[in-house]
């Protein structure tokens, strides 16, 4: 990863004010069973990133800011609250602390989104007015995704007239498993279609997938079918974003692009808690896809605690010192 890379400067949240948007194509079932993954090759070249690429000081910080701006800010709790909610927008206008955004130089710096249920997005939008920040929304009978197929559409339909103007929906992993490709562009053909000009992220559940093979072939198909990011996880299985599924997933999305012309994004989500994550995750999509991919129109992560890490290792740079973690919770 390269030092000279510039901070991170503020910009526009929605992709669509950046680039072209995916509108889709036919599905190729020549190019989705010719999508081949070697377990063996793809662990060994994501074991190698950790050791390879390091940054330090300065130029740490920067790539520690790059993180932040592509975070989405989550809270999918069942207790969750409009006050919770509210907390957490507030922490997402301001990820860091005053005086450290300052002294970074990036008075500006927000994260990418703040992602919540369906009955939470009303409180979000109002906390977030003004700031520019996206609702995204989780759907489609998120996580499992087994809900009936019309209640799934309605979902969508209702969290974008209440104001996500990001849905996050979950796939049927029955149709992964069964090579039933033609099922799943379908579904998510009619997933697009519902979300309207509200951006989608089909998230595959990489972890119950099975293999690395269907990861890569379901990556395809999305993309496919219109899907605007694709994503990891939904963070309740119990294997969650890793590097080598991440390597899978952003050399489909870097085949996509270089056979269509349009940039998909990506979004690893679940496990990702330490700033040192981030940068790995960082490097590899600057490796893969280009500086290009490195906004939050085209890559964000799914997560929570890693703001707290990232705060405290900014903390750290700024003033010499480290913070306890509980100073730097999120509301």
């Amino acid at each position: 990863m390269a030092e000279t890379t510039e901070a991170p400067r503020s910009v526009t949240h929605l992709p669509q004010a950046m680039e072209p948007r995916n509108p889709g194509m036919a599905l190729d079932m020549d190019w989705v069973l010719r999508a081949r993954a070697n377990r063996s090759a793809i662990e060994r070249r994501a074991a190698t990133l950790p050791g390879r690429r390091s940054v330090k000081k300065e130029f740490q910080a920067a790539w520690l800011a790059r993180a932040i701006s592509c975070i989405d800010l989550t809270t999918l709790s069942g207790d969750d609250t409009p006050g919770r909610v509210a907390r957490l927008c507030a922490k997402a206008k301001q990820p860091v602390r005053a005086d450290l955004l300052d002294a970074l130089g990036l008075p500006d710096l927000t994260v990418g989104a703040v992602c919540v249920y369906h009955d939470m997005i009303a409180p979000a939008v109002t906390a977030l007015d003004g700031s520019g920040i996206p609702v995204a929304a989780v759907s489609t009978g998120f996580p499992a995704g087994l809900s009936p197929f019309p209640l799934r559409l309605a979902e969508i339909g209702e969290s974008v007239k209440a104001g996500a103007r990001e849905i996050d929906i979950v796939i049927s992993r029955r149709l992964v498993l069964t090579g039933d490709w033609q099922g799943l562009y379908d579904e998510m053909r009619q997933f697009r279609a519902v979300c309207g000009e509200a951006h989608v992220k089909a998230i595959l559940a990489t972890g119950e997938l099975g293999t690395l093979q269907n990861v890569a072939r379901a990556s395809l198909v999305c993309m496919m079918a219109g899907a605007d990011f694709i994503k990891t996880s939904t963070g309740k299985e119990s294997v969650n974003a890793t590097l080598p599924v991440s390597l899978v997933m952003i050399r489909a999305i870097r085949d996509y692009y270089e056979a269509t012309g349009y940039r998909v994004g990506y979004k690893p989500a679940g496990g990702i808690s330490k700033a040192k994550d981030s940068l790995n995750y960082l490097a590899l999509i600057k490796e893969e896809l280009g500086d290009r991919w490195l906004r939050p129109d085209l890559f964000r992560f799914g997560a929570s605690s890693l703001l707290g890490d990232i705060e405290r290792q900014l903390e750290h740079h700024v003033t010499g010192a480290y913070s306890a973690s509980w100073r730097h919770a999120l509301g």
